[in-house]
């Protein structure tokens, strides 16, 4: 993990034409602060080393965010409906897997897969019954690392904000986003 020292932060922010007021207020810190972390004084914890980082990435306009690179309108279905249905809403829409959403709160997820494990007549069965877990979730401000982190483990990202789903990400957006 590259860290930065105190003069890349100060190169950084002058070559942006940052103050370091202006850097203190978007990374959320106070501009004595940003002045004794670069002038070597005090040696910045970790997480407010990253918020610095990221307020730079951000002023690059490097930074890519969840709300970036989501789908608001996500295909779902719920737990009560019938194994049937989520199967045509899967061959309709042409996806794999759905997550599964009661209330605009993620409850699990439910795929091709799935069905095909829970055996024979099932389609009538409620989706709960053979749903998998549900997708990870994040914020709208997440990073693209942090969403292509949990995609090397995951098939799919969901997005919520104040508890509510707002998007989906899946591997075939992060890898458009990136070509």
């Amino acid at each position: 993990m590259y860290l930065p020292t105190p003069q890349d932060l100060r190169e950084r922010r002058n070559a942006l034409g940052l103050t370091q007021s202006e850097l203190a207020e978007r990374a959320g810190v106070s501009q004595p602060l940003i002045a004794r972390i670069e002038g070597g004084d005090v040696d910045p914890r970790l997480s407010t080393l990253r918020r610095i980082v990221e307020a730079l990435d951000e002023a690059e306009g490097d930074v890519v965010r969840a709300r970036d690179l989501m789908h608001s309108e996500v295909v779902s279905v719920a737990p009560s409906d019938a194994v049937h249905d989520a199967v045509d809403q899967m061959q309709t829409a042409g996806y794999s897997q759905l997550p599964v959403i009661a209330d605009g709160v993620p409850v699990g997820s439910i795929s091709e897969s799935d069905v095909v494990h829970a055996g024979a007549d099932v389609g009538d069965n409620p989706v709960r019954e053979v749903m998998s877990e549900s997708f990870p979730t994040v914020s709208p401000d997440a990073t693209l690392d942090e969403v292509s982190s949990l995609l090397d483990h995951y098939t799919a990202v969901i997005v919520t904000e104040d508890g509510d789903t707002v998007g989906i990400i899946t591997q075939a957006d992060v890898a458009a986003h990136v070509s």
